[in-house]
């Protein structure tokens, strides 16, 4: 494990230096695979571990100490998070196609159309025409968008289709009058049928619920994806962990159904932790650590953000669950005080 959180933060240095550093002028063709290939590999990493809360705790707290110096080294450093490791080569690439410092060399490995590039996971990786690959995806996905009538961003173009596909399933068995026990059939079948495959399908469920609502039949379609989602805390709880915080925030803002469960959860997360001496932090159980008590503020502070109004109301709820705890103002003591205090900061 000290090999993987090692390559992780070389990984992310990296990416810090492909974006802010001059060092690119040096790049060459073999340089630039060598880079794809330790993006993929953290793609892979958090494919294989991001249902295991306890590596991936292990994982954050590599990513807060090496995002730490990072900030230090590099002026307008934009921190790299788990949820980031998912996308690593788009963002070597973004990071590549904006530093100014980037050779023409490069530029033209990237963007050459007669050599496409090789998507096959070898161990030698061409690279040659990498941006014209996605540029080609990208053209044809813009071409077919109009068929989806998807608001959804950032979720893939298999995502967006799926989730239309689930919707209109929707759509039709509620509007024939269908029971909600076999509607809920139908989705349960759906979750079975992405076992192994939970972020995805969070993803999938995501598009469903930011898909535009052109009639009443897909407003009562969501309205049911939201409150069966209520009933499956096992996938709110691995969406919210997962998913984006962009995405995460363009659902609070879309769904007050799916704010309030939400916020719910967070509050369901903060009181199952409890405080490790040896860590010095608030913890939730161990064989159970889905998030850290600082991404868990992170939560909150995002939360407030999106919904201002929401903020004074929660406030009042976790100081008034502070005090069922002592009104303590001790570190370690509630772990409502310390939340008030993180937040507040």
């Amino acid at each position: 494990m000290e090999a993987v959180l090692k390559n992780v933060a070389s990984t992310t240095e990296l990416l810090a230096v492909a974006a802010l550093s001059g060092e690119v002028q040096r790049w060459d063709k073999q340089t630039l695979s060598r880079a794809v290939q330790w993006a993929r590999y953290c793609e892979h990493l958090f494919s294989r571990f991001h249902n295991n809360p306890a590596i991936r705790m292990l994982m954050e707290k590599q990513l807060q100490l090496t995002n730490q110096s990072l900030r230090a080294a590099f002026a307008g450093y934009i921190e790299v998070s788990f949820s980031d490791l998912s996308r690593c080569q788009h963002l070597l690439l973004v990071g590549l196609l904006k530093n100014p410092e980037l050779p023409i060399s490069i530029m033209k490995i990237l963007f050459d159309t007669a050599s496409p590039a090789n998507t096959q996971q070898s161990e030698c990786q061409d690279v040659s025409g990498f941006c014209s690959h996605i540029i080609q995806c990208k053209s044809a996905c813009k071409v077919l968008s109009p068929l989806t009538d998807m608001s959804a961003v950032g979720v893939g173009a298999d995502a967006e289709v799926q989730a239309v596909m689930l919707m209109e399933r929707l759509d039709a068995l509620l509007s024939q009058g269908s029971e909600a026990c076999r509607t809920e059939h139908i989705l349960d079948s759906v979750l079975r049928g992405f076992e192994g495959a939970a972020g995805h399908f969070c993803l999938v469920i995501a598009a469903a619920l930011l898909t535009k609502r052109n009639s009443a039949a897909q407003s009562t379609s969501q309205d049911f994806l939201l409150d069966w989602l209520q009933k499956e805390q096992s996938v709110l709880q691995h969406m919210c962990s997962a998913l984006p915080a962009t995405l995460i925030i363009d659902l609070t803002k879309e769904h007050l159904k799916f704010r309030r469960a939400y916020c719910d959860l967070l509050k369901k997360w903060a009181s199952d932790m409890e405080y490790s001496i040896s860590e010095g932090e608030w913890v939730q159980p161990r064989g159970n650590r889905t998030v850290s008590f600082n991404r868990l503020t992170q939560h909150f502070l995002g939360l407030f953000e999106t919904c201002p109004s929401l903020r004074d109301d929660v406030e009042k709820e976790l100081n008034a669950l502070k005090i069922s705890d002592g009104d303590f103002d001790v570190g370690g003591l509630s772990v409502w005080g310390d939340l008030l205090s993180a937040v507040n900061k």
